[in-house]
């Protein structure tokens, strides 16, 4: 499997506080709950395990920045052993908004347009809809 030095780079905004989007995205049970239930455990750690969507999305958080910055080694549970890829959620509040500037690197060659759509679908859209 050969990675790809392709980025994805997406910026989204967020009708809610860096607070609570972060909570978010570190919370299991409000994270199962903005995917419409599906299993999911999120260490709250720096170094912790993740596993979402039922345990087809894995990895660890590297950096934990509380409302600031999340990194995690991400995979995808189908990758090839041992494959991770970078991903980088940046909060930045403005207002009553919260701007995610997101950068997704180091994934397997070929997978850009259905990761890109992917964190559209399965992270952004849902996230809004709870926050709504």
């Amino acid at each position: 499997m050969t990675l790809t030095s392709a980025a994805i780079k997406q910026e989204i905004t967020f009708q809610a506080s860096a607070e609570r989007v972060y909570e978010i995205l570190t919370s299991s049970e409000l994270f199962s709950k903005a995917v419409g239930g599906a299993p999911t455990d999120i260490s709250p750690e720096e170094g912790g395990m993740f596993s979402c969507f039922g345990g087809m999305i894995l990895g660890r958080n590297i950096e934990l920045v509380p409302n600031k910055r999340i990194v995690q080694a991400w995979r995808v549970a189908n990758w090839e052993e041992g494959v991770y890829s970078i991903a980088k959620f940046e909060l930045k509040e403005q207002g009553t908004e919260t701007v995610l500037v997101f950068e997704h690197i180091g994934f397997p060659e070929g997978q850009g347009e259905h990761l890109a759509s992917g964190w559209h679908t399965n992270y952004w859209e849902p996230i809004q809809k709870l926050l709504a």
